[in-house]
């Protein structure tokens, strides 16, 4: 029983690992976007709680992050 869920959990983890990597890579710099080439960065969409991408892709990094951690912990824990 033990190896079937170690398997699993190495499985899950190598998912989690690839959508980490491309939510990671998916976003902009720092100096990316409009603001960067004006010097202005503030506008409606990067005041706004839900207006970019970026912001999205920020709270899906975090999320991802912590399953991972945790699938590791796991791992760490079932081996």
């Amino acid at each position: 029983m033990p190896a079937i869920v170690k398997t699993i959990l190495i499985i899950a983890e190598i998912i989690v690992s690839v959508a980490l990597i491309a939510v990671v890579t998916l976003q902009s710099g720092k100096e990316a976007g409009m603001g960067a080439l004006t010097g202005k960065s503030d506008s409606y969409l990067s005041k706004s709680k839900f207006g970019t991408m970026d912001k999205i892709l920020a709270a899906a990094t975090k999320w991802i992050a912590l399953v991972w951690i945790l699938l590791t912990l796991s791992l760490s824990m079932v081996g």
